[in-house]
């Protein structure tokens, strides 16, 4: 009786064929995107309707559609066209307008930056969780590397580098000297940075 092998997903052979991709990195291509879903089906209503109304007033058809009320407004209360009477000679329910709508525009593409922002930071936690990892590991390879070395006899250059090396190297120790040389020069690290 024939074993059934489960075929890798189609959307890896694709990526294979079109890119020079590992099967690793196609898995974790596809792993980033399924997880942006998740992240859209997750979304409540509120958090929808913001995201579209942000996405259609950063369009060029909003530009579009305000300047054309905005003139036809403005020809209408300037009197130029014959049988039309103005109805705001001075332009005030038209700022009024506008400036309502300002303050509704910028609450949702302040409330579409902090969503943003939350995740920003949550892919940044990732990275650094990465790089924790990344470097553990590079140090338990150093670690056997210089076993491996001793039981050959092979001389290193200079152990005071290897034996540095080999050290696992604490976050925290790291941002407070990042925190130390910042207020010894006078400014903090998003000063420097920003």
């Amino acid at each position: 009786m024939a074993r059934h092998v489960p075929s890798a997903p189609s959307t890896i052979v694709t990526d294979a064929a079109r890119h020079p991709f590992s099967r690793v990195l196609a898995r974790n291509i596809d792993a980033l995107l399924e997880s942006r879903r998740e992240e859209e089906r997750r979304k409540g209503t509120q958090e929808r309707i913001s995201d579209a109304i942000t996405r259609f007033t950063g369009s060029l058809r909003f530009v579009y559609i305000h300047a054309a009320v905005f003139g036809v407004w403005i020809v209408w209360n300037l009197g130029w066209v014959p049988g039309l009477q103005p109805f705001d000679p001075s332009f005030v329910v038209l700022a009024m307008a506008a400036s309502v709508e300002a303050i509704f525009l910028s609450t949702f593409v302040l409330i579409s930056q902090n969503r943003m922002q939350a995740q920003a930071e949550m892919r940044a936690e990732l990275d650094l969780q990465i790089s924790l990892l990344s470097e553990h590991e590079v140090t338990q390879l150093m670690t056997l590397m210089d076993a491996v070395a001793r039981h050959l006899g092979v001389q290193e250059a200079d152990s005071r580098a290897i034996e540095e090396a080999k050290q696992d190297v604490n976050p925290i120790d790291v941002l407070e000297a990042l925190e130390d040389r910042a207020a010894a020069s006078g400014a903090s690290p998003r000063q420097r940075d920003g």
